[in-house]
């Protein structure tokens, strides 16, 4: 009984978020704000810098550059919208704006549940968004030139997977503090705008200062990011191989963070997997143990009033 009535509030979510095309926008703001950028000027500074590290002597075709640069786009927008749209789709702030949220509390519905589908639901939307993206990725590399092989398909899904379960969690976290429309416009615009750049989607994270560099070493989405960067990327990288140098290959997986060192040590994608899988665990028991603290508090209350009453 419970998990049809779970499955109606989530089915309900749903349609709230894609029927507010505003909320909608909102939550795509960062990728559309990155592929903007990417075709006023951003796209020509990938080009250049890729083009220092061949050789003279080398001539790289267009198409291959174009992919390369391309495969930088789609890892960027991938990364920031598994988080912003995680964020900006949330309808539990929605619910207590509009007082709805005081109206499911004299439901038969238990709060655990009606929490639960604020969760799943964010995660539903953000996949929908997210799994669209990587689509249309999938189609613009067949037409231009297709490097991907299956395992990487695979992986670049299962990261997808893991960086909305991050950020649904946080986005559910924060949410429980929300109540005001002001608190949610200034959640969603901070995210949207700062997190592009802490992951290093606006620029290489290897140009940013020795300072900030080890700074978003301790933020979980970098990792998430330098995942998706390596497998949109390693298929290109190796086809290029056979032109570059060594050192050439070397010196692009440093400077478009195909490769990333924590302080000096290098992290290999395994430790990156587990840095996100980790981070999921701990978000997740912060979420457990914040329902249980608000559960036990509106039962307290609950008690209270009905002792009062008698």
């Amino acid at each position: 009984m419970e998990l049809k009535k779970l499955g109606v509030l989530i089915a309900r979510n749903n349609k709230l978020y894609f029927k507010d095309k505003l909320q909608f926008f909102a939550s795509l703001l960062t990728p559309i704000i990155l592929i903007v950028l990417f075709l006023t000027f951003l796209g020509n500074i990938y080009k250049t810098s890729f083009l220092a590290f061949v050789p003279e002597n080398i001539q790289i075709e267009d198409s291959l550059v174009s992919v390369f640069t391309s495969s930088w786009l789609f890892s960027s927008i991938l990364a920031t919208s598994c988080i912003t749209v995680a964020f900006c789709s949330n309808i539990m702030t929605n619910d207590k704006i509009t007082k709805v949220y005081l109206d499911f509390k004299i439901t038969p519905v238990k709060k655990t549940t009606l929490q639960i589908s604020y969760f799943i639901s964010n995660f539903i939307t953000a996949f929908l968004v997210c799994f669209t993206v990587f689509i249309i990725s999938l189609i613009y590399f067949a037409i231009i030139g297709f490097y991907l092989s299956f395992v990487d398909i695979l992986l670049i899904l299962v990261n997808i997977v893991l960086s909305i379960l991050m950020g649904s969690l946080a986005a559910s976290i924060v949410w429980f503090f929300a109540s005001s429309q002001g608190a949610q416009n200034a959640i969603c615009t901070l995210i949207s705008s700062m997190y592009g750049f802490l992951c290093g989607a606006y620029m290489p994270i290897s140009q940013f200062s020795q300072t900030i560099q080890h700074f978003v070493g301790f933020i979980p989405g970098t990792y998430s990011t330098v995942i998706f960067r390596n497998y949109y990327m390693r298929g290109i990288l190796q086809h290029l191989s056979n032109d570059l140098p060594e050192q050439a290959i070397d010196g692009i997986k440093v400077a478009f963070d195909s490769n990333f060192k924590f302080f000096d040590t290098q992290v290999s994608i395994l430790a990156m997997f587990l840095v996100v899988i980790f981070s999921i665990f701990v978000l997740l028991g912060i979420y457990l143990l914040i329902i249980f603290i608000k559960n036990k508090k509106f039962h307290s209350k609950l008690k209270i009033k009905t002792s009062n009453k008698i």
